[in-house]
């Protein structure tokens, strides 16, 4: 008699199989550049895989977890380098103003806690650029296209620095930046975010994690955190960053609100804005996790 197989158990099981040796694969390229630099070719005979195969596991890691960064020397010729390094704080010299910046980051919990003018600053003048937004202007149609053009013109990835998700609610008429989002996730685009996940802000992220929803996949990945920066990162190539000065002087109480964007397209800080995210994100709490505790939190006293 002919044995019955369960294929959805088995299927179920390799399925996992396939994750475990994922991650201990990922685990073991970590260990491998922690201690130092490595190259392409180093880790490939590593975890005895071909060069391509090992290069697309570099950058998966470098997209979800922030770890390592790879870095090409010599690009175009016979002899192009490319060379994987730690991409974390931790590695950063203490005495550098950089690290200096990074700690007034890490220990500020509200947006005026930190002026993103102390970054600009230090960025060359043909690399960045700023304009104004007063009052109405902010939910303005060219305030709008500026933004969505932004998130356009990604590639690969979108990191947000957010207080509660105020950004999801901007619209121009009948389009919403939710839209353009989904638009995008559709195309293979991922998202980061770093936000407060607390009550007054649920609404937005369920609306958010919907798209995930319709994905099929995680296409945005949010975590729990208090921080004072308003950012959105694309890819490698442009950081901004958005400053509101409100008015305090009795003089000029009855003055609208100033918003200042900052915009960065030097890749060195782009890359050091990135390296400031996956620091703070890889200790934040799952947005799932910490919705089950507001859900307890409701169920128990509301």
């Amino acid at each position: 008699m002919l044995q019955c197989f369960n294929f959805n158990k088995i299927y179920i099981i390799f399925y996992y199989s396939l994750i475990m040796l994922d991650n201990l694969i990922i685990k073991k390229i970590n260990d491998f550049v922690y201690s130092k630099p490595r190259t392409i070719q180093e880790i490939s005979e590593l975890i005895k895989k071909s060069w391509k195969t090992t290069e697309s596991y570099v950058n998966k890691i470098s997209e979800e977890q922030g770890t390592i960064s790879m870095r090409t020397f010599r690009g175009g010729t016979k002899g192009a380098l490319k060379i994987v390094f730690w991409n974390t704080m931790e590695n950063t010299d203490k005495d550098n103003f950089k690290f200096r910046l990074f700690k007034q980051i890490e220990s500020g919990r509200h947006k005026g806690d930190f002026s993103p003018l102390d970054i600009y600053q230090h960025v060359g003048k043909d690399k960045k650029s700023s304009f104004l937004l007063q009052g109405s202007e902010y939910g303005s149609k060219e305030n709008y296209n500026n933004f969505r053009n932004l998130l356009l013109s990604a590639k690969n990835q979108i990191i947000f620095f957010s207080g509660n998700l105020s950004f999801t609610n901007m619209k121009y008429k009948d389009e919403r930046i939710t839209g353009v989002i989904r638009d995008l996730a559709k195309k293979g685009i991922n998202f980061k975010i770093l936000t407060r996940i607390e009550f007054n802000a649920v609404e937005n992220i369920l609306e958010m994690l919907s798209i995930n929803k319709e994905m099929g996949r995680t296409a945005i990945e949010m975590r729990h955190a208090y921080q004072p920066l308003r950012c959105t990162i694309i890819d490698d190539d442009i950081t901004t960053l958005k400053e509101i000065e409100i008015p305090t002087s009795e003089e000029d109480i009855n003055k609208d609100k100033v918003n200042i964007i900052f915009e960065i397209r030097d890749k060195e800080w782009v890359g050091w804005m990135k390296k400031v995210f996956w620091d703070l994100f890889r200790t934040a709490m799952p947005c799932e996790k910490r919705l089950e505790e507001l859900n307890d939190l409701r169920k128990k006293h509301f």
